[in-house]
């Protein structure tokens, strides 16, 4: 009860902050209204596609074939497949954490999410695109040639000491129902 009451508490405190800014004329937080309404028309465009596209994803796509191309037998080509689908992930990080898991679901490697994640925030084609023209190609290359192998080269680190940790991700209820199980016992 307590997970929900500070969420819900801390959004009354943001909708009161808001309003009193407006009524005071309160600069900074007339502003934080504006950039709040933005993101969330923003996330209100993209989210519901991208989650159709996901749980189509869900069903469509067999695990054999996520393992097949992006699991412990894919060796250096699961590396090249999470580039590729994270150059073409629309959306940013609102849509990439989501993959991830499901591609984490299906079978995917540790180490190849984390290059999907990591990629997916740094090398997607519209952002990469935006950048060429304001900043340069130049850049943009200098920029994707240090970035991609330290990107491989953590996913790499972080998968090998997660898999040795054996370290797994739990769903949503499977944490909550242990963290109560932990609160029950005094734990």
């Amino acid at each position: 009860m307590r997970r929900i009451k500070k969420p819900f508490i801390g959004g009354i405190g943001f909708c009161i902050f808001i309003a009193a800014s407006f009524f005071t004329d309160f600069y900074p937080g007339m502003e934080m209204a504006h950039h709040f309404q933005f993101f969330a028309l923003d996330m209100l465009k993209i989210l519901p596609c991208a989650f159709i596209l996901i749980g189509l994803f869900e069903v469509w796509v067999k695990n054999e074939t996520v393992e097949r191309h992006l699991g412990e037998r894919s060796l250096f080509m699961g590396y090249v497949w999470a580039l590729l689908l994270a150059g073409t992930t629309v959306g940013g990080l609102y849509v990439a954490f989501p993959v991830a898991y499901s591609l984490y679901r299906k079978g995917a490697r540790l180490s190849v999410i984390f290059t999907y994640i990591g990629a997916a925030a740094v090398f997607r084609v519209p952002m990469t695109l935006f950048e060429a023209s304001f900043l340069g190609l130049k850049f943009t290359l200098i920029r994707f040639l240090v970035s991609l192998p330290l990107i491989l080269l953590s996913s790499i680190i972080l998968g090998v000491y997660l898999k040795k940790k054996r370290f797994r991700i739990e769903d949503g209820e499977t944490f909550l129902r242990r963290d109560q199980e932990k609160k029950k016992n005094g734990l």
